[in-house]
């Protein structure tokens, strides 16, 4: 096999040459997932052919669709050094070897690359594990095969890496809750999820549905490739690298008993990924449901429970995936967590500073792309009077920045004269010597940079795009 650092000449790579296209009945396949909720026999399920799963997984079609789903999130290359761009090529040059070599159990994927995110907490970062794009491939042709497989087991109250649910989903199962009555919340939370997993625990729950121990042995492969960091290799005996495509699912499953737990308890709950929330009619109730299951957590799935982030706490008083709960003429409504708030400016500071080396028609697509995405993401919030102020301030410092760029006195009295301010305010406006802040929010700057001025350039709004999308 090629070594996978030759790849220079495979940089660039059309679609056209891409292989054979995916048949209809493969597509579907791959792509349509069965949604039933959870029963209380299903710790294995019968109703898929759990023998000869490799055979699927390395089939040409999913393994095509596996390829473009690889392709089309892009994403930085692994240890190896190679890139996306450069997978195509290696793979029709290496197809048959690399088949062969998973199909005799000889296969070793390469170890992740460790990368470092920043969290929320200041100073806490989140370790990212990513894989080569070859084995990014073949983790996502076994999560084709395994998630219809997996689906059927899965809660109705999960909905974390699950197709055709999200986020929005689980905020609007949550206020179901609250309506019922169910104010009172356990917010859990697990200390380092992902680097705590329990190896032998995951291949035992995978072992019960899926009876192909050849997949299995690939999966705890995976499990198993260690990670490089600043150049050093480090062996994973625990937990499982967050950043691949099949960890996403692997999660589920390993979270999946604690939700069967929790609804054999006749808890009501929900779950994103590793946040949950166990939802009481009073205090008591959560804080005795916490001491119930904390046991089950750390004594049968041999994770760790964060005493100090898991907390009893009223509906009001928690903040889940970014949204506050409030309550209003006895319903349950949502508004923007201040953390979130917080996190938004942010963005925008960097998105407006002038250090980034943007031109203006640039930064104004990117703005345009940040705000569209945290607008559509928040679209459940009541946020309507709190934009009003955002978008005030938001103005003010892409005025500011227009200002700084203008610099000298004479490019400032220019340019307000051609935005149509008079000669002799624009010579006033262009002399003042205040700070470039006080000067983006002068009324005189404030009417050359009109708000109608800004949107002819490209600048959109929170409101603007919030009156678009906005679901209450």
């Amino acid at each position: 096999m090629n070594d996978t650092k030759d790849g220079s000449k495979y940089r660039q790579l059309h679609i056209e040459d891409y292989l054979q296209m995916v048949s209809a009945e493969q597509k579907e396949y791959a792509e349509v997932y069965a949604h039933q909720r959870i029963s209380e026999n299903n710790a294995i399920n019968t109703d898929f052919q759990t023998t000869g799963l490799l055979e699927k997984i390395l089939d040409r079609g999913n393994l095509n669709e596996a390829y473009k789903r690889v392709k089309s999130n892009k994403g930085a290359g692994g240890v190896d050094g190679m890139s996306v761009d450069e997978l195509l090529a290696f793979l029709r040059d290496n197809r048959e070897q690399l088949i062969q070599q998973i199909e005799n159990g000889k296969y070793k994927p390469n170890p992740v690359r460790r990368v470092e995110i920043p969290k929320e907490e200041k100073g806490k970062v989140r370790k990212l594990g990513i894989p080569t794009v070859v084995d990014r491939v073949i983790q996502q042709a076994i999560t084709q095969v395994l998630a219809p497989i997996f689906e059927k087991q899965f809660s109705d109250y999960s909905f974390g890496f699950r197709p055709r649910r999200g986020a929005h989903d689980a905020l609007k199962q949550c206020q179901q809750n609250v309506n019922d009555g169910y104010v009172y919340v356990v917010d859990m939370d697990l200390e380092k999820f992902f680097d705590t997993v329990c190896q032998s625990k995951l291949i035992e729950l995978l072992s019960r549905t899926i009876k192909d121990g050849r997949v299995i042995s690939l999966i705890h492969k995976y499990l198993n490739a260690g990670v490089v960091e600043n150049g050093m290799f480090a062996r994973t005996e625990i937990g499982m690298p967050q950043g691949g495509p099949l960890s996403p699912l692997l999660s589920n499953i390993m979270l999946n008993e604690l939700d069967k737990e929790i609804a054999n308890r006749g808890h009501r709950f929900v779950r994103y990924a590793d946040d949950c929330m166990i939802f009481c009619k009073s205090r008591k109730s959560a804080l005795r449901t916490l001491e119930n299951i904390t046991p089950f957590i750390e004594g049968k799935l041999f994770l760790r429970v964060n005493r100090d982030k898991t907390k009893v706490a009223h509906i009001s008083r928690v903040k889940y995936l970014g949204y506050a709960f409030y309550r209003w003429k006895g319903k349950c409504r949502l508004r923007i967590h201040p953390k979130s708030i917080t996190k938004m400016k942010n963005r925008i500071r960097e998105l407006t500073s002038r250090s980034n080396g943007w031109g203006n028609e640039y930064r104004a697509l990117k703005l345009t792309q940040f705000i569209r995405g945290w607008i559509n993401y928040f679209a459940l919030a009541d946020m309507k009077a709190l934009l009003k102020r955002i978008d005030e301030w938001y103005r003010h410092r892409i005025r500011t920045v227009y200002w700084k760029q203008w610099k000298k006195v004479k490019t400032k009295f220019m340019n307000l004269k051609k935005l149509g301010v008079d000669e002799e305010k624009a010579w006033i406006c262009a002399n003042m010597r205040n700070g470039h802040w006080y000067c983006g929010g002068y009324c005189i700057v404030n009417f050359a940079l009109s708000n109608e001025k800004l949107r002819e350039w490209g600048y959109m709004t929170f409101t603007e795009q919030y009156l678009k999308v906005r679901v209450n």
